[in-house]
């Protein structure tokens, strides 16, 4: 397991104390969420420190400082990715039970028994920032909420699942204020990939997938290769509770029932240089259109070429009234492509308003 590799060949060893969370420097690409902080009731969560549901059920998100000495680590796409530049990795305990016992040494029984983000000290790690966060386990969610954040209910609590690419997920990342500029990329952050709903309620929970990061990663790289340097990948929409996907299901809200969204690995993305909140005049045309988000997705297929471990979907969204043209871009596991067409009045109408908001 490479997780577990990583951690064994890096000798490392935890400091005994934990510090409370600090501020991050702002992500790049995403917009800090607003809301204020609210106890964490979620049944069954303990306590760092020991204590089990019984006590005062606020949990407190610990960063624990590591100390490593200079033994070589594992090849780079076992720890930060095939992109090289992802900053965090998620825990769970089904899925990486061989490494909890080594977490539990480093950090003690609360890394695995309540939700936290433990850094790894950046000299045993090549200088770069890096954490390891653990999940709360999906067994936690109750009556379609984790605590008081509503999250509904997954394919396969409902009906048989169609695949193994659609059971639930392994668990849940706890997002707070505190934490939720946490990196998990060099580009992105926590908050980033944050379902868009339910302002006011804290702690929120997150499913994502360390491959979708990669991948996005890989397609700044790939589009700055291709005459587009420091690209601003802009996250539209991230993770989605399937309560907040089923809002939109069908053809007025587009949405799919059983959309990758629901499942952490997946996000619509435009290309936003400018700042303007809409995609940018990706190929030159003069227009904004669905003709970029191609220009995107070919990019994605370059990527996938490459990499074909993070093969997936992609998809070509027009604009509307409500948002700019997009690609939605996931890592299922297999090829799959489609593409709404964008009437000609649309692209007029794109075109006006880029050229009133330059001044043309």
């Amino acid at each position: 397991m490479m997780l577990c590799a990583m951690l064994v060949a890096a000798q490392i060893a935890a400091a005994p104390a934990a510090a409370q969370a600090g501020a991050a420097t702002p992500a790049r690409f995403g917009t800090a969420s607003a809301g204020r902080d609210r106890p964490d009731t979620t049944p069954g969560l303990a306590r760092p420190g020991g204590l089990g549901p019984s006590g005062d059920s606020t949990a407190v998100d610990t960063i624990a400082g590591l100390v490593g000495d200079t033994a070589s680590l594992p090849e780079p796409d076992s720890l930060f990715g095939r992109s090289g530049k992802l900053r965090a990795r998620f825990l769970s305990v089904t899925r990486d039970h061989l490494a909890i016992p080594i977490i539990r040494r480093l950090f003690g029984d609360s890394a695995t028994a309540a939700p936290g983000i433990y850094r790894l000290r950046e000299s045993a790690i090549g200088g770069h920032p890096f954490a390891l966060i653990t999940m709360l386990p999906f067994r936690i969610k109750s009556r379609g909420r984790v605590g008081d954040y509503r999250v509904g209910w997954w394919p396969a609590e409902r009906r048989r699942e169609r695949s193994d690419a659609y059971a639930n997920p392994d668990g849940f990342i706890r997002v707070t204020p505190d934490n939720e500029d946490t990196p998990v990329s060099e580009h992105y952050r926590l908050r980033d990939f944050l379902t868009h709903d339910q302002p006011n309620i804290w702690p929120k929970y997150l499913v994502l997938r360390e491959a979708l990061v990669d991948k996005l990663e890989l397609i700044i790289d790939d589009l700055a290769a291709h005459g587009h340097p420091n690209a601003r990948l802009v996250i539209m929409s991230g993770f989605r509770t399937p309560a907040y996907n089923a809002l939109g299901v069908g053809r007025r809200g587009g949405r799919a029932r059983d959309s990758r969204h629901q499942f952490g690995d997946a996000a619509d993305v435009y290309v936003d240089d400018d700042g303007d909140g809409v995609m940018d005049d990706l190929n030159g045309d003069g227009r904004v259109d669905s003709r970029d988000a191609r220009t995107l997705l070919e990019s994605v297929d370059r990527v996938e070429a490459a990499h074909p471990e993070l093969v997936g979907g992609a998809g070509v969204y027009r604009g509307t009234r409500a948002h700019g043209p997009f690609l939605h871009v996931d890592v299922r596991g297999e090829a799959v492509r489609w593409a709404v067409v964008e009437p000609r009045l649309t692209r007029h109408r794109s075109r006006k308003a880029r050229a009133a908001r330059h001044g043309r």
